[in-house]
């Protein structure tokens, strides 16, 4: 049998149309958020260090810039699609909204495996990237930033090629800097962290104690690990279990994040965990635990498992990670799902805050980063929680009317449609 191709931008039409009944859509707006506005392919020459040379392919996608300049990671990933790209670039649209940010949604990638590469591969191949869409980009046109397998390392490279290209420094024209080169404290842990001030919201509105909650975490990238961390410091929550790409561990009485992404660090995998219990990707989404965190791929919970979720708040730091059959079995089963474009949300606010620093040439402290960060998320989760409730509609369902709401509203009023 022929296994079924998860499409993530289908996911976005299928997601969208469903926004535009809700909210009974301008057709004409509609049919202009189902396309990106514009998208650039790129063939990148790259001299390898052994002598040859190979061709990689690059694309950047600017969804909608009704809202402001595009703004959107970067990945650098060997199963990279122009599909994956338009559906980051347009959940980043919708996410840019939906935190009232003066900002539009864009996202890039490049095929290839970084893993597999030396550090003057991978700057070769940074540089190459910005030689090839650099007319296309900058601090108030379209502003990357980095995203999977893509470091605060390639935004100095990728800065540094644009600022020779312009002939001036340009360190506003990619974001998650190293703090040197006009970074923002607090970037690295941004989405986690944002995430996690959606939860205290939603604990609240709930009435479960996060102090007694047990936490399961899929993917334990920067992401997964800083919940796991931010979820014991902050919260005192028990994380009970962690994964990633090779294994997935549980200890019912809690494993310490610190230690395992020590263990990570030496060994590769969080798999072999003194103490742990080895168990599967599949079974840790479908633990008994109260919050369950899927923080890697797209497509993990579908109609498939959504009836073994047991978690009571579901927390998507992961973009796309929910089918829309899985949100449907999730509301009817009283599950509390903190969409992805809403709760991880964090690392684009932080990028704008750094855009901010930059544009202001003033920096804050991290305290300030992080109380400015607490507020914009406090903020988005009870717009989308209203909507829900007004519209007794999913909380995805009720992100999408929020943020598509504004984004009909800035093209009516720029005369779009």
């Amino acid at each position: 049998m022929k296994k079924e191709v998860f499409n993530p931008f289908t996911v976005v039409h299928e997601q969208l149309e469903a926004c535009a009944k809700i909210l009974g859509l301008n057709e004409n707006v509609y049919n202009i958020l189902k396309r990106p506005m514009r998208e650039i392919h790129v063939s990148l020459p790259v001299k390898m260090d052994d002598g040859t040379m190979k061709i990689f392919q690059g694309f950047r996608v600017q969804y909608n810039n009704a809202l402001g300049p595009t703004k959107g990671g970067i990945r650098f990933h060997p199963d990279e699609t122009i599909d994956t790209v338009r559906a980051l670039a347009a959940w980043m649209t919708w996410k840019c909204s939906l935190l009232n940010l003066p900002l539009g949604g864009g996202k890039g990638g490049v095929i290839c495996n970084p893993k597999t590469m030396s550090s003057g591969e991978l700057e070769r191949l940074s540089r190459a990237y910005i030689a090839g869409i650099w007319k296309y980009i900058g601090p108030e046109e379209d502003i990357p930033a980095p995203d999977v397998y893509t470091t605060p390392q390639i935004m100095a490279w990728m800065m540094d090629e644009y600022s020779k290209i312009a002939q001036k420094n340009q360190f506003g024209v990619v974001t998650g800097k190293p703090l040197i080169l006009g970074g923002s404290p607090g970037r690295d842990e941004a989405t986690a962290r944002g995430g996690l001030y959606a939860l205290q919201e939603a604990s609240d509105e709930l009435g479960l104690d996060l102090g007694y909650s047990t936490v399961a975490i899929q993917g334990y990238g920067n992401a997964g690990y800083n919940a796991a961390s931010l979820a014991k410091s902050l919260f005192g929550c028990k994380v009970i279990a962690v994964s990633d790409s090779k294994s997935a561990i549980y200890d019912k009485d809690g494993l310490d994040p610190e230690k395992v992404q020590k263990h990570k660090a030496k060994t590769s995998s969080v798999k072999g965990f003194p103490g742990a219990k080895e168990i599967s990707n599949e079974e840790l989404l479908e633990l008994k635990a109260d919050i369950l965190v899927p923080a890697a791929l797209e497509n993990v919970i579908t109609a498939k498992n959504a009836k073994n979720i047991k978690a009571k708040i579901l927390v998507e730091l992961a973009n796309g990670p929910t089918s829309p059959e899985a949100d449907d079995i999730l509301f009817a089963k009283g599950v509390h799902v903190l969409p992805d474009f809403l709760c991880n949300a964090g690392g684009v606010t932080v990028s704008y805050f750094e855009m901010a620093q930059n544009f202001a040439m003033y920096y804050w402290d991290k305290e300030e980063v992080d109380k400015r960060l607490a507020r914009k998320m406090a903020e988005a989760y009870h717009s989308v929680l209203h909507h829900s409730k007004k519209y007794s509609i999913n909380m995805r369902q009720a992100a999408y009317v929020v943020a598509v709401g504004r984004l009909a509203e800035a093209m009516k009023l720029r005369g779009w449609v």
